[in-house]
């Protein structure tokens, strides 16, 4: 007897479908609100498949990171604007100083920041989130 190796998608699409959405019993009341129950789809069990895991470290791998370096880049302008007054009146141009400079330079980060996670997301996440919605049967018309 020969026995077929299993992909980690196709064991994924069978624990979706396998799941029961809700307890029959269950009053319309009690019974979860998830969307995901409409398509007959366990999220725990989407939760806890290689595919959400590998969403979530991904998201993960770039949130914290960028997150650590703004706040490190915002605190230094803050601690610089409070303590070291005489590098942030520094003239730079006319009558733009240091501390403009910075102040207008947390907006371009912060833009930077924005446009950096759309390329991210639709490069590395949203193929993955298509990918958990299909094995999910989710979003299917």
């Amino acid at each position: 007897m020969t026995r077929k190796s299993r992909s980690p998608v196709s064991s994924s699409v069978e624990q979706f479908a396998t799941r029961a959405p809700a307890d029959p019993g269950m009053s319309p009341v009690e019974a979860p609100a998830h969307p995901a129950h409409i398509g007959g789809a366990d999220p725990s069990a989407i939760q806890q498949s290689p595919e959400f895991v590998l969403l979530r470290r991904r998201l993960r791998l770039f949130v914290f990171p960028m997150s650590a370096a703004f706040f490190c880049w915002y605190m230094a302008f803050a601690v610089l604007s409070a303590y070291d007054r005489g590098f942030m009146k520094h003239k730079v141009a006319g009558e733009v100083n240091m501390g403009t400079l910075f102040g207008l330079l947390q907006f371009v980060t912060t833009i930077v920041i924005a446009l950096t996670y759309r390329r991210f997301a639709g490069k590395k996440l949203d193929p993955q989130v298509d990918a958990i919605k299909e094995l999910a049967g989710v979003g299917k018309e």
